[in-house]
């Protein structure tokens, strides 16, 4: 396992590894053993009795099966299996054809094919998953269980309702061998509405229950229930916009509409945010009308500056201020549109500013993202890369990027598993608390999908770019699960302790593209979630942008951290020559170097006496000595950086 730079380190036994490796790779024996056999019946009774009494279990403080025992300052992880992917579901429900649980067939994906079915039983709630029994409508009964993506909105979704439809069900084993009903992509299970899908033409009828939705969610907004708020106002919408209402009563749509906006802003849901609000402008000169779509335009142009679309808020809140000139609001928001346009164009930022806003409890900047001077480009041998636009002088910005999406350490979404991963043999790390932010950002926010399913992952897909059906957003799990391992990034402990068990990551999307190299010419810091990446060298136009993904001072734990999490080795200039070294030369160097890092941790500079100075002056050299001088010409020594710049620090203050 590669250290994280704070040095925390998972401690696995070889036991507990190849537990891991063994539960993986039975399952997926059985399960190829079993591919298509004939779906075995459960008992009722029992099936009902297991999950109740797992319930409980769970209630009880009883240790979660999920979790592997691990030692050190990580604790304990659940270990999830990854290297099995498929697609999600693209076909709309209404071009599936119904199935029973008695039809389904073991290890199987039921393609073409939807499962109407009901929940039975208490949902059992592990660190990783829910699971839970359910009946179809023959009163068949069977284990369904929702995998690492079960949350929706913070509340567990086979809580969230008893009645699901499952699109082209995958049944299959659990970890533990036992059948299953599995879901790994959340746009694959639908909420089933129990109301009446007859079509009614009575427009009084009509209108009279879309009226009860809104009263409905109303009241769920009143309470803070702001999915129950959104499922009664879209209900509503969804009865407000036949022909028969609008006819008789139009207004009744855009109120349910500005009123899912607002629920919409509150739940993040930006791009239906946006959409909804400017559905439900009214563009009436009377004064009420005035006032409802100075509303609209308001919670538009919200959406739109959260999603980075500076422009178009300028525009929807300008269109705000013609309705409602005194707005104080909407004057606010212009101010820092400007502000977010200029940082987009010029790459100004007021740092002292933006360092003064942040707090643990608002660790996320508001601030535009500045990359013209940088461009994607395909690199020969490399891939894509990021190569810049224009000279950029040495200490200038080469790029500001705000994250896409980053999860905190000390926030409840942070989660760290152990994934073994079946396609290389390798037991890793893994940040899927990030994971699933970044799938339930995109379940939200369709229209970021494609930037972000652009970036490299091992997982590529079926090669659609479908992000959403007539049934909603869809969002493949798999692949951002690879993307995010190849493509995230640690911000740093800025906002208190943290570890290996909830160390913050982030996923910066024109970052991503940046290659690496051990001899960069930028580095790259954090502001809250904004990157700051800057020239330590001269750059000039069209070249590559390099920065270093791991800056461990050692070659072979540099190379082992860039293969284990980033699944490349290193062939810089400074790698191959360090490659070419005695190992007994690099161990001594690799010594050398953690004295030396041990004594800039404990002797501080400011405060050097003579003595402690020719110490540090004499480590240098023993480290200096380790490095030929001829093959390691024009190139940087590692090793001997941190007590250099600690050694400049300590004779600059003795000159003073």
């Amino acid at each position: 396992m590669a250290s994280q730079p704070d040095g925390n380190t998972v401690f696995m036994t070889e036991q507990e590894a190849e537990r891991i490796r063994n539960m993986v790779k039975n399952r997926s024996k059985k399960c190829s053993e079993l591919t298509g056999n004939a779906r075995e019946p459960k008992d009722l009774t029992g099936a009902k009795q297991q999950a109740t009494g797992a319930s409980l279990m769970v209630d009880m403080g009883a240790p979660d099966a999920d979790l592997a025992q691990t030692k050190g300052q990580g604790g304990s992880f659940p270990v999830l299996p990854v290297g099995q992917p498929y697609p999600p579901c693209i076909v709309p429900l209404q071009g599936l054809q119904p199935i029973k649980l008695t039809d389904l067939k073991m290890n199987t994906h039921h393609r073409g094919h939807y499962l109407t079915i009901k929940r039975i039983s208490p949902v059992v709630t592990l660190l990783a998953r829910s699971w839970a029994m359910v009946q179809d409508e023959e009163e068949e009964t069977e284990r369904l269980e929702i995998y690492l993506h079960k949350l929706r909105h913070g509340k567990d979704v086979l809580e969230s309702t008893s009645h699901f439809i499952i699109k082209e069900p995958h049944f299959t084993l659990t970890d533990q061998g036992e059948a299953t009903i599995r879901i790994d992509h959340p746009s694959d299970l639908i909420i089933r509405d129990e109301a009446s899908n007859n079509q009614i033409h009575d427009a009084e009828v009509v209108e009279k229950a879309a009226r009860k939705c809104k009263d409905k969610g109303n009241a769920a907004l009143e309470k803070q229930n702001l999915p129950l708020a959104h499922a009664e106002y879209t209900k509503g919408l969804k009865l407000a916009i036949q022909d028969i209402v609008t006819k008789s009563n139009p207004d009744l749509a855009r109120d349910l509409a500005r009123n899912r906006a607002h629920v919409n802003l509150l739940l993040s849901q930006l791009d239906e945010a946006k959409s909804d609000a400017k559905s439900s402008l009214t563009s009436r000169e009377d004064q009420q009308s005035k006032e409802l779509d100075s509303k609209a335009y308001f919670r538009a142009g919200s959406a739109a500056y959260n999603l980075g679309q500076y422009q178009e808020a300028k525009s929807l809140f300008e269109q705000q201020l013609k309705l409602t000139p005194d707005n104080k609001t909407a004057i606010a928001y212009l101010r820092n549109i400007e502000v977010r346009l200029r940082e987009q164009e010029t790459g100004e930022y007021n740092f002292k500013k933006i360092r003064t806003g942040l707090s643990r409890s608002r660790p996320r900047v508001d601030a535009a993202s500045f990359i013209r001077n940088t461009k994607v480009k395909e690199i020969p041998g490399r891939g894509r890369g990021l190569v810049a636009t224009r000279d950029i002088p040495i200490g200038e910005i080469v790029m500001c990027e705000k994250a896409f999406c980053v999860v905190w350490g000390h926030e409840k979404e942070a989660l760290t598993a152990m994934t073994y991963d079946i396609r290389d043999d390798r037991i890793r790390v893994s940040p899927v608390g990030l994971n699933k932010a970044i799938v339930q950002k995109l379940l939200n926010n369709p229209s970021q999908t494609e930037k972000v399913m652009d970036l490299f992952g091992d997982y590529q897909g079926e090669g659609n770019n479908v992000t959403r059906t007539e049934d909603g957003p869809v969002v493949d799990t798999f692949r951002v699960h690879d993307i995010m391992s190849r493509n995230a990034f640690g911000p740093g402990n800025q906002y208190g302790e943290e570890g290996l068990s909830n160390a913050s990551t982030g996923l910066w999307v024109h970052a991503a593209y940046i290659n690496h190299s051990c001899i960069a010419n930028a580095k790259k810091e954090y502001i809250g979630d904004l990157m700051v990446l800057r020239a330590i060298r001269p750059i000039t136009p069209s070249e590559e942008i390099f920065h270093s993904y791991d800056e461990s001072s050692d070659y072979d734990a540099r190379q082992a951290a860039l293969m284990n999490t980033w699944g490349f080795e290193c062939d810089c200039a400074l790698c191959t020559v360090e490659k070419t070294d005695d190992p007994v030369l690099r161990k001594k160097r690799r010594d050398l170097a953690n004295d030396a890092e041990e004594f800039v941790g404990t002797e501080n500079w400011s405060n050097a006496k003579r003595l402690t100075i020719s110490k540090a002056k004499r480590l240098v050299r023993d480290i200096e000595n380790t490095y030929d001088e001829e093959k390691y010409k024009g190139l940087p020594r590692m090793a001997a950086q941190r007590i250099q710049e600690w050694l400049a620090l300590a004779n600059q203050k003795s000159k003073k």
